[in-house]
This record gives structure tokens, C-alpha cells and sequence, in this order.
């Protein structure tokens, strides 16, 4: 089976092409298909002919986006639709991956997939507009929502975290916003394990979903309890830290240009009843992540 996988410089595009070696795997990075240049998209896709899509790319600097709003805009609202339209002409399944940042945050259940959205930013709105383009494309699609992303390896929380933890003594991180850590590689493999067998089995799970499931690792935390959770991890891992103390703090005390969710959690139910898939609990998905880390400090 072609399959076509986007963003592959990212955290999940790469963690993806590592666990789909076994299948005919196009690892478009942006020199193949820029989302910033839309009118190109559909040409590529036609040289290409992959059998199926995901998309993994995406513009995630949610605080720079309230700036690069048509950046922004392009690449996650403009460029998915093109895709879609393009995988709906011709019969291909496109898996695209959004996020928790399309809902407002408010309550404290997670969010199943048909509540109503409502973001908080230009981020949030730009990936929402791109699940509503994939949507209107009427193709077979699978939307993807996920939090909280990270790995041992780009940028993100994790690595930020370790650096900071090694340069200063004292680390103040938001407790009032809760979620699921999830790693690149658990969503990597659990789309693997969405795309095993026949892809008519794969197609009546679409439509099973709606065209949309959540996916992140199980369990809940805040960021400073992921922040705990790197520093012992680390710490245990042999790496040698300089800070000394994490001290939990209010949104209101970190303001940022883009409002962050306060709740994050994503229900997880649609994922374990249509595709049997029940991810693992984030603090042990986040054992290996530490590892890999912890070698490349020590």
C-alpha cells in the first residue's frame, strides 16, 4: 500500500515513516509538498498516486500565529482542503491530523468528537477551518485530534524542560491547564495500527467515526505535572540537573500572545470502540522518549 505521509521533518510525520517502513512509504518533506504553496499541492499528489494520505504537516507556532495570521491560515486551513479535494476525486483516504485547541476548554470531562468546538486562537481557528475544508471535500477522511505532542527529538515541552532544568534552579510551570502528554511515536503507532488490514476495513472505520476520533495517550496531567515527571525521569536516567525546585503556577501568571485551553482532555472512547485501540497511559509512554533523551545528555 502507497501511502503518502507529509511533515515528515516534524515529530509525528517522522515518527510515522519509522513505523510504516513496511509499507511502500513517500515521505514528503517540504521540498515535495509545501503547504505554504497550495497551488502546487494537487500536481504533486497526481505524480505521486499515493493509495492513501496523511497529513502531518501543519503550522503549530500557536503564539507566533496571532501575528502570521495568512501563514497560518494557508497552511492549515488552505492547504488541507486542496488535499482533500484532490484524495476525494480520486477515491484516496486522507488521514489529517488536527487538535484539542479547536475546543474553548471550559468543564472538566473530556471532549468527545461531536461536542461544539469554539477556539481560543488563531491556531485553534486555522485548524479548525482545515477540518471543515477536509470535510466539505466529501472524500473517505479520518480527522485526527491529538494534545499535547512531543519527542525526544524537535521542539517541544520535553526538550524545553530538560534544557531548562540544566540551566536554571528554579522552573515555574502553568498547573491550571490539563491534558494528555502524548509522544509521537504512540500516535504513530496507533495510526498504524488504524491502517492494518484491508483498506475497506479501514474505509467502514471512517465512516464509522464521522471522519473524526481522538487520540492521545490515556491518563491526565497538567504541565507542571509533566514538568515533574521529565525532571525525576531525567534525574533517575543519571542526567545531571541544576534545578532544584518546580513550583506550579496559574495561566494568568504566564500570559502569552495566544489563549491556551485550560481543559485539554480528549475522549477516547470512539478510538477504543471503532478501531480497538486503547493507547497507553502517558507516563509510560513517556519511559522511552526519556531514554533516548537521557543517552543523548549524559
Amino acid at each position: 500500500m502507497r501511502i503518502l505521509v507529509t511533515g515528515v521533518s516534524g515529530q509525528v510525520g517522522a515518527a510515522l515513516v519509522t513505523r510504516l517502513h513496511n509499507e511502500d512509504v513517500i515521505a514528503a518533506s517540504r521540498s515535495v509538498i509545501d503547504l505554504a504553496q497550495p497551488n502546487n499541492i494537487a500536481a504533486v499528489l497526481q505524480q505521486l498516486h499515493p493509495a492513501i494520505v496523511v497529513n502531518a504537516a501543519a503550522y503549530t507556532a500557536v503564539d507566533q500565529a496571532e501575528t502570521e495570521l495568512e501563514l497560518a491560515r494557508v497552511v492549515n486551513s488552505v492547504a488541507p482542503g486542496v488535499i482533500a479535494r484532490w484524495a476525494s476525486a480520486k477515491g484516496v483516504p486522507l488521514i489529517h491530523f488536527s487538535t484539542d485547541y479547536v475546543f474553548d476548554g471550559h468543564g472538566q470531562t473530556g471532549w468527545r468528537e461531536d461536542d461544539a468546538t469554539g477556539p481560543l486562537s488563531v491556531y485553534g481557528r486555522t485548524k479548525l477551518d482545515g477540518e471543515d475544508a477536509v470535510r466539505s471535500a466529501g472524500g473517505i477522511s479520518l480527522i485526527v485530534r491529538t494534545s499535547w505532542v512531543y519527542a525526544a527529538t524537535g521542539k517541544n515541552f520535553l526538550r524545553t524542560i530538560a534544557r531548562l532544568a540544566r540551566e536554571r534552579e528554579q522552573l515555574r510551570i502553568v498547573a491550571d491547564q490539563i491534558g494528555a502528554p502524548t509522544s509521537a511515536a504512540l500516535i504513530a503507532d496507533c495510526v498504524q495500527k488504524m491502517l492494518n488490514g484491508d483498506a475497506e476495513s479501514f474505509r467502514d472505520r471512517c465512516a464509522l467515526s464521522n471522519g473524526v476520533v481522538h487520540l492521545t495517550a490515556s491518563g491526565e496531567t497538567s504541565w507542571y505535572g509533566f514538568a515533574c515527571a521529565i525532571v525525576d525521569g531525567l534525574r533517575k536516567r543519571g542526567v545531571n540537573l541544576t534545578v532544584g525546585e518546580v513550583v506550579p503556577i496559574k495561566t494568568e501568571d504566564y500570559p502569552t500572545p495566544a489563549k491556551r485551553p485550560l481543559n485539554s482532555r480528549l475522549d477516547l472512547t470512539r478510538l477504543c470502540q471503532v478501531f480497538k485501540i486503547a493507547p497507553a497511559r502517558w507516563l509510560d509512554a513517556l519511559d522511552p522518549e526519556l531514554d533516548v533523551l537521557a543517552e543523548e545528555l549524559r
